[in-house]
């Protein structure tokens, strides 16, 4: 295959804290339903997130804020909770500098409506984690579905 034929490597990245079980159920999901042409990266706001979301199948993973700050810059999707956005969320996990790098990103963000935090998103029905995670594939993600 030449040059023209390649297709483009889309990165996505998957980014959750605590104990990373939000990014893991986002990313054994989208293992299973995304083409080989997807590299998924797992950026947990700790160690534990990151070897969770490794487990479920990323591609390559790293743990921290400046992990997180340096390579939002560089993925073209970025996947996580609403709390991504929120500085001080998870229980403090996220900081201003994660919070302000992933709002920044030129990538585009798929925000998963779910949050420990003390907020509540208006007009979004309650629905179970897996159900969402299959509405954000089929509707945001279908190009790159296998």
């Amino acid at each position: 295959m030449d040059k023209t034929e390649q297709k483009k490597i889309i990165r996505i990245c998957v980014i959750d804290g605590q104990g990373g079980g939000i990014g893991s159920a986002i990313i054994k999901r989208l293992k299973d339903a995304v083409s080989e042409t997807i590299e998924l990266l797992a950026l947990g706001t700790n160690a534990i997130a990151t070897s969770q979301m490794l487990k479920a199948g990323a591609n390559r993973g790293a743990s921290g804020e400046n992990a997180i700050v340096q390579t939002v810059k560089q993925v073209d999707i970025i996947i996580g909770p609403v709390g991504i956005v929120l500085a001080h969320s998870m229980m403090g996990e996220v900081t201003p500098g994660i919070s302000e790098a992933v709002s920044a990103s030129p990538a585009r963000k798929l925000l998963i409506p779910l949050s420990q935090e003390n907020i509540e998103i208006v007009g979004v029905p309650l629905v179970p984690l897996p159900h969402i995670i299959d509405e954000m594939i089929e509707k945001n993600l279908k190009a790159y579905t296998k």
